[in-house]
This record gives C-alpha cells, structure tokens and sequence, in this order.
C-alpha cells in the first residue's frame, strides 16, 4: 500500500514517469480533451459527478507530491473577474511563478510533446485549467 495521499494507479505511474520539464495539465470539465491534448498522452478522467473533483483539489495533491517549477493559468477577460479558481489556485502555487496565456496557447500547450499527463476534473467552473511544469528535486 501506498502511504501517498495520491492512490490513483494512472497518475501515480505517470507521475512517476514526469521529468524535469515535462507538463501535467489539470482541466477542468468543458476541456476539449478529445482535440487538445496530445495524442498518446496519458488522461485520467477523475469526474464522477459535477463538481467533484475540482481544479483547485488534484492541484493540491498534485503539488504536495511532485516539485514544481513553474505553472500556466488561462487568462480570464475582464467580464469575468475575479476568477476564485485562480484565486485558490495561487494560493496553493504559493511563490511559484505563473504565466498567464490565451486560450489559443492552453490549447497549444496541451498539444505539446512536453504533456505527460492530463487530470480531467468534475470542476464546472470557467477558467479552471492549469498546466503544472516539474521542477526537479532539492536536497533537503
């Protein structure tokens, strides 16, 4: 057994497959998952209901388990301001340095090579995806 908050075999193996450089892209429940993501890369579909799992909740998980060096948030037009996923989101993120890109680019992104895995959560709200980058391991 596992002492890791994180259980799911899929996500562990392509965690663990992740380096340095390499892109987890957590989605929210509207992403085009079937057009923009890379062919062949890994995609666990976490949603059971609406809402559950969000964004923010893998992002967490995520983020305790694996170094990260940078992230990537889509940019939200004024209308829709203030996000709260973006809110909770940087505050799980802390000091790690975030980008903010167009849609065009998330969807770019998410076709990259560089994708090692894509978490599709049960998140409904807009705006709720995020691109983590691994960093690499520090002695502590």
């Amino acid at each position: 057994m596992i002492r890791g908050e994180i259980k799911h075999p899929g996500v562990l193996a392509a965690l663990a497959g992740a380096g340095h450089g390499s892109k987890i892209i957590i989605t929210d429940a509207h992403y085009p998952v079937a057009t923009a993501i890379r062919q062949g890369a890994p995609v666990i579909r976490l949603a059971l209901v609406a809402g559950q799992p969000s964004v923010p909740f893998i992002a967490q998980r995520i983020v305790s388990n694996v170094p990260i060096e940078s992230a990537e948030l889509p940019k939200v037009p004024d209308e829709h301001l203030p996000a709260d996923v973006h809110t909770e989101l940087q505050g799980i993120l802390g000091d790690t340095p975030v980008k903010w890109i167009s849609r065009d680019e998330l969807y770019e992104r998410g076709r990259s090579e560089d994708i090692a895995l894509c978490i599709v959560s049960g998140d409904t709200r807009r705006f709720g995806n995020l691109i983590l980058t691994v960093g690499v391991l520090r002695d502590e």
